[in-house]
């Protein structure tokens, strides 16, 4: 893992922003391709999914390294990465957009679950997918996908640097999820990121209040009008945010 930890702080205030708003604030720093592509929840009605990524890398299976068997080795990269993955983390799997056999499935993930990891993401698929929705944790892919991993993925690098959905993701990096989607967060942007979220946020729903009540956007959003910005501390205060 990276030595930026996340704080209980930031987490928290991760925990009540969309992935839409960090990533405006991520492209105001000039990261504009954080966002997983083609990734989407099995249940979008769970809470955000935040945490520290932790890694697993699969590369195109080789028929004679990947029978069955490989599975009664106590250090196969899949096994080892569900049980090293550590509470509060999120297992990112690099599947290289190829969901046509399973990343893992519903036993594998249930192990994670109770093990207090806060959340999986692939870019390929889940196999048990069904039972993975009804699960506690969330979890994330592009569609399902029955056959098992060793017919097409082979699993050869636990917490390395990987790509999942064209987005690079390093050990350590901050992983948040809603119900859109994924987006990462690069460690030691964090902090920053999650208060300027946060305030978003506040502005954001400030906003939409006033939209739905029939004001214009223009000089609202963005707010280039004095009288919006008066309104939006008024609204602060009403709300206490």
């Amino acid at each position: 893992m990276s030595e930026t930890t996340l704080t209980t702080q930031t987490r928290e205030k991760l925990m009540g922003v969309s992935t839409a708003t960090l990533s405006t604030a991520l492209f105001k720093r000039g990261l504009r391709n954080q966002f997983i592509q083609e990734v989407s929840p099995l249940d979008p009605e769970k809470p955000n999914m935040v945490g520290e990524a932790f890694t697993l890398r699969y590369i195109p299976a080789r028929e004679d390294l990947n029978p069955i068997t490989v599975f009664q080795d106590p250090d196969h990269p899949q096994r080892a990465a569900v049980e090293q993955c550590p509470a509060g983390g999120v297992m990112v799997i690099d599947s290289r957009r190829d969901p046509r056999a399973a990343s893992a499935g519903s036993i594998l993930i249930s192990r994670m679950m109770v093990r207090g990891v806060a959340g999986v993401v692939t870019d390929g698929g889940f196999r048990d997918s069904p039972e993975i929705a009804g699960l506690e944790i969330p979890a994330y892919h592009q569609r399902p996908s029955a056959p098992t991993n060793l017919t097409l993925h082979q699993a050869i690098g636990i917490n390395v640097p990987i790509g999942c959905g064209d987005v690079p993701v390093f050990p350590g990096d901050v992983i948040v999820g809603d119900s859109e989607g994924v987006i990462v967060i690069p460690a030691h942007l964090a902090d920053e990121i999650a208060d300027e979220a946060v305030e978003m946020t506040a502005f954001e729903d400030f906003v939409t209040e006033e939209v739905l009540a029939g004001r214009s956007i223009i000089g609202l959003y963005p707010p280039t009008k004095q009288q919006s910005k008066d309104d939006f501390a008024a609204w602060r205060q009403r709300q206490g945010r």
